[in-house]
C-alpha cells in the first residue's frame, strides 16, 4: 500500500506528516517544498511508519495545507474526456492533438480552503481533475511507458482547476480564467504510489457534488490522452521537475453547457470581445448550474477496488471582498 502525505500546522510551522490510520506521523524533515521532500522524505516517512513517534495528531483535527507547494509547473490537459468535448460544443472523438495549458502556481490552495469568486466573475464553474505529481526531472526527450511510469510519476493529489468562463472562452485567456488565486484546491494530501499500484491510474473513479448533488462522475480509464502518452509528447517539448504537476483532464458535467454554435461564436478571434462576452452571457442565461456564494464543492477520487483514495476535497464559494 501506498503512503498518504501530508503538510501540516505544528506548532505554528508547517510540517511533513504521513498518515497511519486517521493519525498524522511527523516526519524528521524540514524541507519546505514538495520538491525538496521527494528528495529523501518518503524514504523517511516508511521510516516513521516503522517506528512510529509516540506524538501523533488526529487528522480530524489537523490544519492541513496544500501538499503541492510552489513553485511548480501546473500543466493541464484541456478536453480529454469525450463527455465534457461533447458539453463544450466539441466532438466527443479524440481529437487530432493534445490539449494542453498552464495554470499559475499562485492559485494553489488547500482541499478545504475557500474558492474566492473574483469580483466580476459571473460564471464560476468546477473541473474535478486527477493531478500526477513528477517523481524526478524530465529534461529531454523520454518514453514513458505503463512499464516505466514509476519513474516519471510519484503520486496522485485531487485537484480542482476551478475556472471563470466569462473569462477564458471571450477573452480566449486560459492561464488568467483558471488561475486566480484559490482556483487550484489541492489535497488533503499526497498519495505516493507503490510500483504495483500504477495500473490503476488508469481505473480511478472520479466524483464531485455541488451542495451534495453529484455532478461529476466518471473513470480515468475514459482519459482519451492516457498520462504515459502525454508526459512521453511533453518531454520533447519542456522540462519537468520533481514536485511539478500534469493535471489530466476534467469529465462531463461542469457547469458550462454549450453548442457548438454557442463555442463558435464566444470564441472567434476576430469578432470584438464586447459582443463576444454579451453574447455568452446571454447563452447561458438560464444555466443555473454555474457556482454561486456560498455554494459548497466536493470532490473525491479513489480507485474501484477502494485501495486507493486520495481523500475528499470541500471547499465554499465566497464573494472577494
Amino acid at each position: 500500500m501506498g503512503l498518504k502525505i501530508v503538510r501540516y500546522k505544528k506548532d505554528g510551522d508547517l510540517r511533513w506528516g504521513v498518515l497511519s490510520g486517521e493519525q498524522i506521523l511527523d516526519v524528521e524533515n524540514d524541507s519546505g517544498t514538495l520538491a525538496e521532500f521527494l528528495k529523501e522524505g518518503v524514504d523517511q516517512a516508511r521510516a516513521t511508519l516503522d517506528e512510529p513517534p509516540s506524538d501523533t495528531v488526529d487528522l480530524k483535527e489537523a490544519v492541513l495545507a496544500s501538499p503541492v507547494t510552489r513553485p511548480a509547473n501546473i500543466v493541464c490537459q484541456g478536453a480529454n474526456y469525450s463527455s465534457h468535448r461533447q458539453e463544450s460544443g466539441m466532438t466527443a472523438d479524440r481529437p487530432e492533438f493534445n490539449l494542453i495549458f498552464g495554470k499559475a502556481d499562485s492559485a494553489l490552495c488547500s482541499h478545504d480552503s475557500d474558492v474566492i469568486r473574483p469580483a466580476g466573475v459571473k460564471l464560476l464553474d468546477y473541473e474535478i481533475e486527477l493531478g500526477l505529481i513528477i517523481g524526478n526531472d524530465i529534461s529531454g526527450p523520454v518514453d514513458v511507458t505503463n512499464e516505466n511510469l514509476h519513474h516519471h510519476v510519484a503520486g496522485l493529489v485531487i485537484m480542482n482547476d476551478i475556472s471563470a468562463r466569462d473569462v477564458q472562452l471571450p477573452e480566449g485567456q486560459w492561464l488568467r480564467g483558471k488561475s486566480y488565486r484559490t482556483f487550484a484546491p489541492a489535497g488533503p494530501f499526497l498519495y505516493i504510489l507503490d510500483e504495483d499500484e500504477y495500473p490503476k491510474i488508469h481505473d480511478l473513479e472520479l466524483n464531485l457534488w455541488v451542495n451534495d448533488e453529484l455532478r461529476q462522475s466518471a473513470n480515468t480509464n475514459q482519459l482519451l490522452f492516457k498520462p504515459e502518452e502525454t508526459l512521453t509528447e511533453l518531454s520533447r517539448v519542456m522540462d519537468f521537475s520533481p514536485g511539478d504537476v500534469l493535471l489530466t483532464g476534467t469529465p462531463g458535467g461542469v457547469a458550462m453547457n454549450l453548442s457548438k454554435a454557442d463555442l463558435e461564436a464566444a470564441t472567434k478571434i476576430t469578432s470584438p470581445l464586447s459582443g463576444k462576452v454579451e453574447g455568452f452571457l446571454d447563452a447561458q442565461t438560464d444555466n443555473t448550474d454555474y457556482l454561486k456564494d456560498g455554494d459548497v464543492i466536493r470532490a473525491s477520487i479513489k480507485s474501484t477496488d477502494a485501495s486507493i483514495d486520495l481523500g475528499e476535497q470541500k471547499n465554499k464559494v465566497v464573494a472577494q471582498k
